[in-house]
């Protein structure tokens, strides 16, 4: 598959919480580090996420906020 979006994190899933329409997903990046997402339960089923399913997290620079102290 080929796509625009640079900013790709290889990883693992560790957790699925879901929600009402949406559901928060943990995962491990190959590098230790963690990213959380919210997608709705859908794309989950869609997606057949589970914990231990390996994914790809893509970020799209217009979609990133950052918080500082």
């Amino acid at each position: 598959m080929r796509l625009s979006i640079r900013n790709q994190l290889a990883g693992t899933v560790e957790s699925v919480d879901s929600g009402g329409a949406l559901s928060v997903v943990k995962v491990a990046l190959d590098g230790g580090q963690h990213v959380t997402a919210s997608i709705t339960n859908e794309a989950v089923a869609d997606l057949g996420l589970t914990q231990g399913s390996k994914v790809t997290v893509l970020v799209k620079s217009t979609e990133v906020a950052l918080a500082a102290e």
